[in-house]
């Protein structure tokens, strides 16, 4: 644990140390990323990650990441009494990539909790070698209460799989201990699914084709979500000597529940400090509530910023709201791209 902790502040130390001088170039390197590809995860590395994860992931060859998904299929979430589904924001996740000289491997996650979770996954955490960086809420108006806690950590990517694996064995987000999907989905979305009739999906309740022409990306169906997932390829983030990219977690986000005449929307833009009101005034110009302003990350350079912002409306007005705020990153340039 204690050379866990070691090789992080180290390399914290070491940032700092040679912040002065980064400050020179460092508008330079925020419209320049780096040319530098992260090492890739081995197929016997990937294999330790979901062994000691005892769940399958997803591996983002271009972003060299690996992600475990980590719903929290055992919640029954309502906002302002209304039912959401577990996909529409309340879904935890742990990725792991290598740094950029491939002498190690970095750990990032979001985790989402009840009220009284928060603490025993603290020390459950700390106990295992990891660290926490954040712990916030994503929403206003939701029953349970829901808070998401990041933690991160260096070591071998079998290393940070088992020591994470370990730190959350007791708590519910563990997939041991989450129940099937299936009758939960159609629970969260008001649709029982008798007989072989299968409850609609956000194909069937959303117009993908207009949104995705407000937007300019194209977005994810997750049972009955829709979702966009856009990255910050305009800028060069690192933390503890990795690559920050949409996979690992810097990303903005828009997420869909309910139908097309009415639906929800909630997610994340990730910001510059000098773009966070710039951001903010598109959302409210456009009706949609910010609920929360926070980092995600410790030691990142350049320091990013989190918004998570809420709405209700016609889903095509949501929609106008989110590419608004959109607008506002990288000062309109156009090498911003949709990263899964």
């Amino acid at each position: 644990m204690l050379d866990s902790f070691f090789s992080r502040r180290a390399w914290l130390k070491a940032s700092a140390l040679t912040g002065a001088t980064s400050l020179i170039s460092l508008e330079n390197s925020f419209s320049h990323p780096s040319k530098e590809k992260t090492p890739a995860l081995t197929p016997q590395e990937i294999s330790a990650i979901e062994k000691a994860m005892g769940k399958k992931g997803t591996y983002n060859q271009d972003q060299a990441v690996h992600t475990t998904p980590l719903p929290r299929n055992d919640l029954k979430v309502t906002i302002k009494g209304e039912p959401v589904p577990i996909p529409f924001g309340f879904g935890g996740w742990a990725s792991i990539k290598k740094t950029l000289d491939g002498k190690s491997a970095v750990l990032m996650s979001d985790t989402v909790l009840l009220e009284e979770e928060v603490n025993p996954l603290i020390s459950a955490a700390h106990a295992n070698g990891l660290e926490i960086s954040a712990i916030h809420n994503h929403f206003f108006y939701e029953q349970p209460r829901i808070f998401y806690m990041h933690l991160h950590g260096m070591g071998s990517p079998q290393e940070l799989a088992t020591r994470f694996a370990a730190a959350i064995k007791d708590s519910k987000i563990a997939p041991a201990n989450q129940p099937q999907t299936a009758t939960n989905s159609a629970a969260q979305t008001g649709n029982t699914g008798t007989g072989t009739t299968a409850p609609p999906t956000g194909k069937e309740l959303f117009d993908l084709p207009a949104l995705d022409a407000i937007v300019k990306y194209q977005g994810v169906v997750n049972g009955p979500t829709y979702k966009y997932t856009v990255g910050r390829d305009d800028l060069n983030v690192m933390a503890m000597g990795a690559e920050m990219t949409a996979a690992i977690g810097l990303n903005s986000w828009a997420g869909f529940a309910g139908t097309k005449d009415n639906a929800h929307v909630a997610g994340d833009i990730a910001m510059l400090e000098g773009e966070v009101n710039p951001v903010i005034k598109a959302l409210r110009s456009n009706n949609l509530e910010v609920v929360a302003l926070h980092h995600h990350m410790l030691g990142d350079n350049p320091r990013m910023v989190f918004l998570h912002y809420y709405g209700r409306g016609p889903a095509t007005t949501l929609a106008q709201g989110f590419r608004a705020a959109l607008d506002q990153l990288g000062k309109g340039k156009t090498g911003m791209q949709m990263k899964h």
